[in-house]
C-alpha cells in the first residue's frame, strides 16, 4: 500500500479494504468552484483512482478568496478551472487519474459525463445544474452528494437513488430566478466552504467503502454562529423524479442556451449542440481585431467594451453585458450564427 495512505489506513473506519475501494474508485466533481476545488483536493489527497473534473468558467481574482487550488498565475493566464485544477492535483498525487473536462454540464452531456463514476460531488453554483445532476444519477442510479454554501450557512445531502430521498423530495420545483441569495449578492464566508466540501468528502468516502454510517439526513452547518443541524428527509412517494420518474431536466425542458451568468456582468452563449471550432483557426481570423490571445484551451479576445472567451466546443462568455441580444450578436458575428 502506497506509504502516503498511511496516517488513512491505520483508522479503523477505513483500514486496507477501505482504501483498496478508494483507490478502485471513480468520482465526477461538478463544478470547481469553493466547493468542487476542495471536494477534489480531499479526493486526490483520500486515493480515489479517478477524479473528473468538470466546469465551464476561467479563473478569476475574485475567486481566490475561497477557491484554493488557484493563484494569480492561473488568473494572469487565464486559465480554465479545471485545466488549472488538473495541473495542480496531478503535482499532489500523481498516482491519481485526472479527468478534466472544459464544457458547461447540459442535458445533453450530462450522462456521458458521469457514466463510468461510482458517486457525483456537487460543486455547482446554480439550481438548475443541482436539479440536471438529480435526473441523470437518477437515471443511472449513481449516488451524488448535494452542498451548498452561501453566506454563513451551508447543507450537504447525500441522494442515494432507490434508498433515500431525492433533491425533488425536499424541494420539488426550482424557486422563481433571482429569487434566491447567491455569493454575489451575499457574499461567502471562506471557511464555510472548506468545511461544507470538506463533509461532502467525507460523505462520499463512507459511501466508496461501504461504510453503514452513510447520513440519511439533510444538515444545515454555519459555523460563524457555531450552528449544526440535523433534519430527518423522507422519500416522497409522489416525487415526481424518484416516485413518478419523471426527468424533466434531463430532457432539456428547464435549461436555455443563454445563460446571464450572476453577479459577473457576463453573458455565457451555449449551442444546442457541440459544434466543436478550431481555436487556431478561430485565432487567426480574429487577429484583426488587435489583441486576440490564445493559451491552449479557449481563444480570448476584445470588442468594443466586451471581452470574449471562446471554447473548443463553441461556447462562449461575454464579458461586460448582461444582455443576451448584445451577447448573441457578438457570437453570430465573430464566432458563428
Amino acid at each position: 500500500m502506497d506509504p502516503r495512505y498511511s496516517r488513512q489506513v491505520v483508522l479503523g473506519e477505513i483500514g486496507h479494504e477501505g482504501q483498496k475501494k478508494l483507490c478502485a474508485s471513480s468520482v465526477l466533481v461538478v463544478g470547481c468552484g469553493a466547493l468542487g476545488c476542495t471536494a477534489a483536493e480531499l479526493l486526490v489527497r483520500a486515493g480515489v483512482g479517478l477524479v473528473r473534473i468538470v466546469d465551464r468558467d476561467v479563473v478569476e481574482l475574485g475567486n481566490l478568496h475561497r477557491q484554493l487550488l488557484f493563484d494569480e498565475d492561473d488568473v494572469d493566464a487565464c486559465l480554465p478551472k479545471a485545466e488549472a485544477a488538473r495541473r495542480k492535483l496531478q503535482r499532489i498525487n500523481s498516482t491519481v487519474t485526472i479527468d478534466a473536462r472544459i464544457v458547461d454540464v447540459a442535458p445533453q452531456n450530462v450522462l456521458p459525463l458521469i457514466d463510468g463514476v461510482n458517486l457525483v460531488v456537487d460543486g455547482t453554483d446554480n439550481i438548475e445544474t443541482r436539479y440536471l445532476l438529480n435526473d441523470a444519477c437518477l437515471e443511472r442510479d449513481i449516488p451524488w452528494v448535494y452542498g451548498g454554501a452561501v453566506g454563513t450557512t451551508g447543507m450537504i445531502m447525500n441522494i442515494l437513488p432507490g434508498v433515500g430521498p431525492c433533491l425533488r423530495c425536499v424541494f420539488p420545483e426550482p424557486p422563481p430566478p433571482g429569487s434566491l441569495p447567491t455569493c454575489e449578492t451575499q457574499g461567502v464566508l471562506n471557511t464555510l466552504t472548506t468545511t461544507v466540501a470538506s463533509q461532502q468528502v467525507s460523505e462520499a468516502i463512507k459511501i466508496l467503502t461501504g461504510s453503514p454510517m452513510v447520513s440519511r439526513q439533510l444538515v444545515t452547518i454555519d459555523p460563524w454562529y457555531s450552528k449544526h443541524i440535523s433534519i430527518e428527509i423522507q422519500r416522497i412517494p409522489e416525487c415526481p423524479a424518484c416516485g413518478h420518474g419523471k426527468r424533466d431536466f434531463l430532457d432539456g425542458l428547464e435549461l436555455t442556451e443563454i445563460t446571464r451568468l450572476c453577479g459577473r456582468n457576463a453573458v455565457q452563449i451555449d449551442p444546442a449542440q457541440d459544434l466543436g471550432v478550431s481555436l487556431e483557426a478561430l485565432r487567426d481570423k480574429l487577429t484583426s481585431l488587435g489583441k486576440v490571445e490564445f493559451n491552449g484551451h479557449l481563444v480570448r479576445f476584445w470588442v468594443d467594451d466586451y471581452e470574449v472567451l471562446v471554447f473548443a466546443d463553441a461556447r462562449a462568455i461575454v464579458r461586460g453585458t448582461t444582455d443576451p441580444v448584445i451577447a448573441k450578436r457578438i457570437y453570430a458575428r465573430y464566432i458563428g450564427a
